[in-house]
């Protein structure tokens, strides 16, 4: 038996081959892989295609993403005028990471990804700020503990919307 050479460094002999091409490895070129050893080129794990957003998409997905939240912040302002129940307006916030994540995520055909992730999160404040500066949130939010009820609304919104999105 010969001792091979391997395909990508020359001067090392190795009698190890790639499990799938056959190609000849050394040590320092070898994958591990579930089903053995695998020459660089055939062990690239490609990222699933759910989680492959390109720039176009991301776009897109952002412009949708911007529409619902402004829509959904005034609606959410308008709505936390009407309603006295106090820990409605967490409930609001979770929607509004629901809401948000999941339009941009249709429209792109359910892609996920980091990306996406953050400028939900991003949009999810967008209508947090949204729901307070519509005139009738200005009057519901001039009290500190309401103020401190969006924060929390804001940050489970972003909470509900990343989870979504990862």
């Amino acid at each position: 038996m010969e001792n091979m050479r391997c395909a990508e460094h020359p001067d090392v002999e190795t009698n190890l081959r790639c499990g799938k091409c056959d190609k000849p490895i050394c040590p320092k070129c070898m994958v591990e892989t579930p089903v053995g050893a695998r020459c660089p080129e055939c062990a690239r794990i490609n990222k699933l295609p759910t989680f492959q957003v390109s720039n176009k998409q991301i776009l897109v997905s952002s412009g949708v993403g911007l529409l619902i939240a402004v829509a959904y912040g005034f609606l959410w302002g308008m709505l936390s005028l009407f309603a006295n129940f106090i820990f409605l307006n967490l409930l609001l916030g979770a929607g509004a990471g629901f809401l948000i994540s999941e339009g941009m995520s249709r429209v792109i055909n359910r892609k996920r990804g980091t990306k996406l992730a953050v400028i939900a999160s991003i949009l999810v404040v967008v209508s947090g700020f949204a729901s307070i500066f519509t005139p009738i949130g200005m009057i519901y939010s001039s009290s500190p503990l309401f103020i401190i009820l969006d924060i929390l609304a804001v940050g489970i919104g972003i909470y509900v919307a990343v989870n979504r999105l990862r």
